[in-house]
């Protein structure tokens, strides 16, 4: 088998098994986009795009993917911004990244990251009252999961100053003053169509002012594929200084898709049965519906009566409301966990028991280990479980990240060791 850079249409429809008018379709809806043939303008894929389907991996690698692992070649360092509860921090430690300060607002969530990490600078407050500069050209990854927020635009490029008072402008910023080999910023999907897709075109045009090539196309990870038992999508935003001249790989998916079972039960992904904790209750006349609502069933699994009554207003709304009095099943992927397990709209019930998960569900659904404690009150640790990124995901990342360092300190020490021969002759 010959493994080439691009692929015809008809080849990845073998490949992945999706049929040829499947594949316009995600190609015109951005999906899946094309390239295009120049003499023939027949539709073509890169590589790059279909390493993303566990199925192109498959038959690219038949039996031999063991993985992504790397194991680091030096002592690596990760500058962390808006760490939340640690979940990115853990996940690229367990890959074998040190982190040397942390910066996080939330007093909770900074008390969660102390308790379990007691040697962890974290710098608590506002990222606006933080330099950074004592880390220039020390640290050789700055990430942050900094919020979506739209840009005013003053003209056809969008500069750093342009962004100021929004949170992605102290990304940047700290970007820009610790100079870092390579850059990750993480967000939600929604930044793809945030503002028609300005504000992320901004984002990109700030990191390339500073001095960042943004790998593109810019890939949204669905965790499902990392070892997460959950459906939770996570754009990962790549930056690479402009003076390496490497490409970065995204991190390749698994064929393996873990279910609730594998997030709350002794098997592959934890060595026991979930522990006991605390957890949300649902007030009565909730929970006389939610009775009703079998395994992987929503409100439309109700009696028409109570539908009406238990939705209102939104039973008449287009729309599927797919989130609305739904109960997970046994032998399903979790839907995407909010910041609170109770919420009408994204309601995430027990697939047994009419109740919401607990506090140590949550965090085995976002494969946060058993002995990770979180600080504050039951609220407050499911908002910092929400919010995290899953651990295992932050795992495969950071070895996606190890072995673009390994290749950067490797081509320089050829380089430099060539320029001593040189020297010395």
């Amino acid at each position: 088998m010959v493994i080439k850079d691009y692929y015809s249409i008809s080849e990845v429809s073998e490949i992945l098994g999706n049929s040829t008018e499947t594949l316009r379709r995600w190609d015109n809806s951005g999906k899946l986009p094309a390239a295009r043939e120049p003499i023939s303008d027949y539709r073509i894929y890169k590589k790059e795009q279909l390493e993303l389907f566990p199925r192109f991996n498959e038959y690219i690698n038949g039996n031999n993917f063991q993985g992504n692992f790397t194991e680091p070649n030096n002592s690596y360092s990760v500058l962390e911004l808006f760490a939340g509860a640690g979940g990115l921090a853990l996940g690229l430690e367990k890959a074998g990244l040190k982190c040397v300060a942390l910066n996080e607002i939330d007093k909770w969530a900074c008390g969660t990251l102390r308790k379990n990490r007691p040697k962890w600078n974290v710098l608590e407050g506002d990222i606006q009252n933080f330099s950074f500069s004592e880390y220039t050209n020390k640290v050789d990854i700055v990430t942050g999961g900094f919020p979506c927020q739209a840009f005013s635009y003053a003209g056809k490029k969008l500069g750093l100053n342009d962004t100021r008072g929004t949170l992605f402008y102290e990304f940047a910023r700290a970007v820009n003053e610790v100079k870092p080999k390579i850059c990750l910023g993480e967000n939600v999907k929604g930044l793809l169509s945030h503002e028609k897709g300005k504000t992320l075109e901004g984002m990109i045009s700030v990191l390339d002012e500073i001095g960042y090539n943004v790998v593109t196309p810019v890939q949204v990870l669905k965790a499902i594929n990392y070892n997460v038992p959950q459906k939770r999508e996570r754009i990962i935003l790549i930056g690479v200084r402009k003076d390496i001249d490497l490409k970065y790989k995204y991190p390749l998916p698994y064929e393996t898709i873990y279910n609730l079972t594998d997030a709350l039960k002794k098997g592959d992904l934890f060595d026991c049965n979930v522990p006991k904790s605390e957890g949300s209750k649902y007030p009565q006349h909730k929970k006389n519906v939610l009775d009703l609502v079998p395994p992987k069933g929503y409100w439309r699994d109700l009696p028409l009566d109570i539908q009406k009554e238990y939705m209102q207003k939104s039973f008449y709304l287009g729309g599927g409301k797919t989130g609305m009095a739904r109960r997970i099943g046994w032998d399903e992927p979790c839907l995407t966990l909010t910041c609170s397990p109770a919420q009408k709209q994204t309601e995430r019930c027990h697939p047994e028991e009419t109740r919401p998960f607990t506090v140590r569900e949550y965090a085995r659904i976002q494969t946060f280990p058993d002995d990770w404690s979180f600080h504050g009150s039951v609220s407050q640790q499911y908002k910092q479980i929400g919010n995290a990124v899953p651990v295992n995901l932050a795992k495969e990342i950071g070895y996606s990240l190890i072995a673009f360092l390994n290749k950067y300190y490797e081509k320089s020490n050829k380089s430099e060791a060539s320029t001593s021969i040189a020297s010395a002759i």
